[in-house]
C-alpha cells in the first residue's frame, strides 16, 4: 500500500477538509483519504500509484492549491506490531 502526502494551502475549516476529500474519492479508487486544515495536508492511502498531476488537478479543481506531494510506503501499524 501507498501513502501519498499533500500539502494543500488554503483549507480554512472542516468542510475545506471535507471537499478536497470528495474530489479525491470522485477522481481516484482510494483505500482511505483525510485532510486537516489545521496541518494544511491530506493524506491518501492507495493500493496503485496515483499520477501526481491529475492528483493536482483533482484538488485544483476544487480551488485550494497543492503545494507538495510526497509518496512512500504505508505499512498498518497493529497492536502487535514490532
Amino acid at each position: 500500500m501507498l501513502k501519498i502526502t499533500v500539502k494543500v494551502d488554503r483549507m480554512m475549516c472542516g468542510m475545506c477538509e471535507a471537499h478536497v476529500n470528495d474530489a479525491v474519492r470522485k477522481a481516484f479508487q482510494v483505500k482511505k483519504v483525510t485532510s486537516s486544515h489545521s496541518k494544511g495536508q491530506t493524506v491518501i492511502l492507495v493500493e496503485n500509484d496515483i499520477d501526481e498531476a491529475a492528483l493536482r488537478s483533482a484538488i485544483g479543481a476544487t480551488g485550494y492549491e497543492v503545494k507538495t506531494v510526497s509518496k512512500g510506503p504505508y505499512e498498518k501499524r497493529g497492536l502487535f506490531h514490532k
